[in-house]
């Protein structure tokens, strides 16, 4: 997008009138017997001022993906997850419809970066990354890496039941076929934790972060129960 440039013409004695023009918009004001060589040299200024602009808006766009984005595993980032999961909340809550969080950790994740090293360590997680998002919804469920070895994936539309089914593909998807590493192959598993609600209640202030400690105590539960299943939660339409 070109940034506009406004010159206005006025008498240089018009100081209302030059007035009046910078307060309809204008960017410079010359006056009617201004030089074709100063107003040359006043349009390059301005060129320059606009290329500056425009090379602003690239770098502020650019930073805008790159804060949504992580950068090793290409899913949406923990600062993207904070903003928007509450939103998806906000908005289920509103019109009374479902949503369900689950969260997932790689099972023994230091024990690949020990044994394997931190390269296979952090290839293993753009893998799993990828895995998530190719087995959702594409445009309407999303997933993000909230922590080392922790991904959030975020179902909207969707209740206990449904969401469950999710969770357990998820775990069977992530874990087979075996992970790959110099030729070798590698059983990478995960355990789940979901916070389902079939009709998000409206009114209950800060929701989201109520489910998401909901989900990650059954994350929690998961683990301790011997990793690589899904532990589930219910609410119900009153938050109970």
């Amino acid at each position: 997008m070109r940034t506009p440039f406004i010159l206005y013409v006025a008498p240089l004695d018009d100081t209302a009138g030059r007035e009046a023009g910078f307060a309809a918009g204008a960017d410079e004001c010359v006056g009617r017997r201004t030089s074709s060589r100063e107003l040359d040299a006043r349009l390059a200024a301005a060129r320059r001022i606009a290329e500056l602009e425009s090379v602003l808006r690239v770098t502020l766009a650019e930073n805008r993906k790159l804060s949504a984005t992580d950068d090793l595993t290409r899913v949406n980032s923990r600062r993207f997850f904070s903003k928007h999961f509450p939103r998806e909340v906000e908005r289920a809550a509103r019109y009374g419809r479902a949503l369900s969080l689950v969260l997932c950790d790689i099972d023994l994740f230091k024990s690949i970066n020990d044994t394997h090293g931190h390269a296979c360590g952090d290839q293993v997680l753009r893998e799993f990354g990828a895995r998530l998002q190719l087995s959702l919804r594409r445009g309407i469920d999303w997933v993000a890496r909230i922590g080392g070895e922790e991904f959030a994936v975020v179902l909207p539309e969707t209740g206990y039941q449904q969401a469950l089914d999710v969770a357990r593909k998820l775990r069977a998807v992530v874990a087979q076929p075996p992970y790959t590493n110099e030729g070798k192959t590698m059983e990478v598993t995960a355990s789940f934790g979901l916070c389902g609600l079939d009709r998000v209640p409206g009114g209950e202030r800060r929701l989201a972060e109520r489910v998401l400690k909901i989900a990650d105590a059954a994350l929690y539960r998961s683990k301790n129960a011997g990793r690589n299943r899904v532990t589930a939660t219910m609410l119900n339409a009153t938050g109970e």
